[in-house]
């Protein structure tokens, strides 16, 4: 039987409450003296589990599909010198910027000049800030042209006019994710055409001359017939890990085979994972293909992946195991050779199939590791759509522990986290929102929800 550990947070009155043995706490905090602009500083009542998860209140969102709540959001949060950064699209689709320091309850936020088409789930926002402190941030894509502009000065949230990066292959973006190098530097990684035909581009950004350069044009070609749906990560030595899965056309069911490259000098070259050089761009018959997986396995596409101290890479996905009808998260990882953890422990079959943005029944999962352990952070119906979070050690001789963070459900929201808070501090710091996605891009009559943040310092063995 599987072990599994559930922290309930209840929201009732401010007594002490017993429940499964746990003391949930109900505590209250205030800013005592608001800025000129009370409505531009939230708090939240919260809730805390034995002091090991907090919940704080950001403003009101855009709720009537998920373009807050995507899992392909790099990044939705961000941490630089002890200041914690959020973006989001507010119920008017203005994209709105808020920053806290590190474990403060209330938040400072700036509507800018901006809006988004918020009505396409796909056009996100991404933020990230340089090794000078300057904030960055792209939004609104989805086969458009480049949006992105940048703080006028660290740690401010006014933003610059819009800019150019490069000014080549900028017509077409969609999906644009930041990532930090060691050295404060950043990588941009977007699509360059359209799903089921388009091509994988990368710009290096120089932090001490301000500049961005182009990387790779073409990292990774569909050659017309396809395109890759990617995700990646950095490592602490600076090596850029890279997966992703094949599509075949615009249905989410032609996603098949889980590939993999790595590059060690900043994505200049690349390599399999046995150090194997590719000749680029990355095609289908050159591609490292680390898991095999046929179209129509309920195969999801954009997940995440990470890398541990030494090095070795984790992917984190879902499909259908052959001869079964019910889609489990899979992890993917590499311990000399690669092998395959199903996590086995869903028990409701759904499908995908058809274009745009689907109401999935579970989320595409995030994933953290430690030296020996390892988090997957889902949502799932079967859970009432709480946001949980699977655990168990390497070698996984175990059953997977599922510890559910909230008490509530988030309808369509997927995980996004600040990674450099679990980087510097091992806390889980999630970007929540209750969100209505309509399968194929359609609208809810759900105006607006409280964006939330919520952390959880993870108690390591």
């Amino acid at each position: 039987m599987k072990k599994t550990t559930i922290i309930i947070l209840l929201a009732l009155v401010s007594i002490p409450i017993l429940y499964l043995g746990i003391q949930v706490k109900e505590k209250f905090d205030f800013v005592s003296e608001l800025r000129d602009d009370p409505d531009s500083i939230h708090t939240t009542d919260t809730i805390s589990t034995s002091g090991a998860i907090e919940i704080t209140s950001v403003g009101q969102g855009w709720a009537r599909n998920s373009v807050n709540t995507v899992i392909f959001r790099k990044n939705s949060l961000i941490t630089h010198d002890g200041v914690q950064y959020i973006a989001y699209y507010n119920a008017d689709a203005q994209l709105v910027l808020g920053k806290r320091k590190v474990g403060a309850r209330a938040w400072f936020t700036q509507v800018t000049a901006y809006e988004g088409h918020a009505q396409d789930a796909h056009n996100d926002i991404s933020v990230t800030v340089d090794g000078d402190g300057y904030l960055h941030v792209s939004w609104d894509h989805h086969d458009t042209p480049l949006r992105y502009a940048r703080s006028v000065s660290p740690g401010s949230l006014e933003l610059s006019k819009e800019m150019i990066m490069t000014g080549s292959q900028e017509s077409k973006v969609s999906y644009p994710e930041f990532y930090k190098l060691p050295g404060g530097d950043l990588l941009f990684f977007y699509r360059d055409g359209s799903s089921g035909n388009g091509s994988l581009v990368m710009n290096k950004y120089d932090h001490k001359n301000k500049t961005w350069h182009r990387l790779q044009d073409q990292l990774i070609d569909g050659e017309g017939q396809r395109n890759a749906y990617w995700q990646a990560c950095v490592d602490a030595s600076g090596t850029i890990h890279l997966s992703w899965v094949w599509r075949e056309s615009p249905d989410v069911a032609s996603n098949h085979d889980l590939c993999y490259a790595k590059s060690s000098d900043g994505g200049v070259t690349w390599q399999t994972s046995n150090g194997q050089r590719y000749q680029l761009p990355i095609t289908i018959n050159t591609a490292e293909t680390v898991q095999a997986i046929p179209q129509n396995s309920e195969l999801i596409n954009q997940t995440s992946m990470v890398a541990n101290s030494q090095g070795d890479p984790f992917i984190i996905s879902y499909w259908k195991p052959k001869g079964s009808d019910v889609p489990q998260y899979q992890l993917v990882y590499k311990n000399r050779d690669w092998k395959v953890e199903n996590l086995s422990f869903r028990s409701e079959p759904f499908s995908l199939s058809g274009m745009g943005t689907k109401k999935i029944p579970i989320s595409r999962p995030q994933i953290l590791v430690t030296e020996d352990q390892v988090f997957v952070i889902f949502r799932d119906a079967e859970r009432d759509n709480r946001i949980s979070v699977a655990q168990n050690k390497m070698p996984f001789k175990d059953p997977w522990t599922i510890t559910d963070l909230t008490g509530s459900g988030y309808d369509s929201w997927e995980p996004t986290l600040d990674s450099e808070q679990w980087h510097q501090n091992h806390v889980i710091s999630l970007f929540l929102q209750k969100t209505d996605q309509i399968d194929g891009e359609g609208l809810s009559d759900q105006p607006a929800s409280v964006v939330e943040v919520l952390d959880w310092k993870v108690p390591l063995d």
